[in-house]
């Protein structure tokens, strides 16, 4: 019998780790770019400072993964990568321009390798029968972090940077507290070094062989290119949603100042929509399966960009961002809810750590390359085609599309396999 104060305080970390994810990824360090080099350079230089802190996760996820299933307890790990991100996440906004960006580069790379870990714990905290429902909760009830990183914005302004990383660090660290006091592990019954050049070479030819026989895991190969496609859409959305949403608001006659309160407002509706739809596909996830919730929910995305680029390349009113916002939450809420328990009904029990290292990994490269993609697609349509910012991020939206709809292509075969 799996205690309710495990499964309550393993979804609070959730609800912790989205408070850094809204607050620092999202709205506070890319508003805190857009004030520093102006709105010329944002997009360059956020997408380019995100790609190198992703990279570093990238190369490091199979690693991490598969020293967690070599090691007694995972729960360390999610200590240390939280408490680094904390630690450097209380830095930003008091440094000068390269150690802020340098500070957040390391504390995005830390939160990420802690999403690996909080991750691969879901099996201590859910049964089979209740693992989508779990999930949905953890999603569900995590976006309500997110209130709390956009509402301390509302309320103090965000003109005072530093102060709100400060509690968003805070809020991150005291939240989290306790997932490592109460979520039990069975723990490795053959726990083997997990420092040291063996371990290294080891787990790599693991990795290396993994991705070779991937017809020994039906399905397992075909879903990590699937998810690298569609996880690099939403990487991309979640990083330039702040920009985004300021810059409709401009172009539609708004000041900056008005265009950062209703980029706030936005992120509440589309919160709002991410708890109910977190709930909502967690129940559906354990009637349908994984695989066709997750299919249901690219089609919602599909129609959300399309929506979204709408609104930039036609200069609409910026109020048409709520209802995007609306349906992009919902399909947030619902992508990872079907996207975890899928991972888990494809991986071996004993190599969970493993797996999703790749799992990570995927993720990773995914947020690698989108960025590096929306400044190339966002540089190319202002210096050579003379679009204005929100324009050339409105073409880029379409890439975003392309991305989900590549995504949807490789994964249909998935389906007899899957449940």
């Amino acid at each position: 019998m799996i205690p309710r104060r495990a499964v309550a305080s393993w979804v609070l970390y959730d609800l912790a780790n989205t408070i850094f994810s809204m607050g620092v990824v999202s709205l506070y360090f890319p508003t805190w770019v857009r004030a520093t080099v102006g709105e010329g350079r944002a997009d360059s230089v956020l997408s380019l400072t995100t790609a190198v802190s992703m990279g570093l996760i990238f190369i490091a996820s199979p690693l991490l993964g598969a020293m967690t299933d070599l090691a007694r307890r995972r729960m360390p790990f999610l200590i240390v990568s939280t408490v680094l991100c904390v630690a450097l996440t209380l830095t930003l906004g008091r440094m000068a321009y390269w150690p802020t960006l340098i500070a957040f580069v390391l504390a995005n790379a830390a939160y990420q390798a802690g999403l690996q870990f909080y991750d691969a714990l879901l099996p201590e905290v859910s049964t089979p029968e209740n693992r989508g429902r779990i999930s949905g909760i953890g999603v569900g009830l995590g976006y309500l972090g997110s209130y709390f990183a956009v509402g301390i914005g509302m309320v103090y302004g965000s003109a005072d940077t530093a102060f709100l990383f400060t509690a968003i660090g805070i809020a991150f660290l005291l939240l989290a507290i306790p997932c490592f006091v109460f979520v039990s592990e069975r723990g490795n019954a053959n726990p083997r070094p997990i420092f040291g050049l063996t371990m290294i070479r080891e787990s790599t030819q693991q990795t290396w062989r993994t991705l070779r026989s991937g017809s020994e895991y039906p399905g397992l190969i075909r879903f990590l290119i699937g998810r690298m496609f569609y996880t690099d859409a939403l990487n991309t959305l979640i990083m330039i949603m702040a920009l985004f949403t300021i810059n409709v608001s401009v172009a539609a006659g708004q000041t900056t100042a008005e265009g950062e309160k209703t980029s706030r407002l936005i992120m509440m509706s589309a919160i709002s929509f991410a708890v109910v739809g977190g709930l909502l596909w967690g129940r559906l996830v354990d009637r349908i399966g994984p695989k066709r919730t997750l299919d249901a929910v690219l089609w919602l995305w599909i129609v959300t960009f399309i929506a979204a680029s709408s609104v930039a390349l036609f200069t609409l009113p910026a109020a048409t961002l709520y209802v995007v916002a609306s349906m992009a939450g919902i399909a947030l809420g619902g992508t990872w809810s079907a996207d975890r328990p899928l991972m888990l009904q494809l991986t071996p029990p004993e190599r969970i750590g493993e797996f999703y290292g790749l799992y990570g990994m995927v993720g990773r490269f995914s947020a690698i390359l989108g960025p590096v993609l929306w400044w190339a697609v966002t540089t190319f349509c202002t210096s050579v085609l003379m679009l204005t910012v929100v324009k050339a991020q409105g073409v880029a939206v379409l890439m975003l599309l392309g991305f989900v709809l590549i995504a949807q292509r490789i994964l249909a075969p998935v389906a007899p396999a899957i449940r």
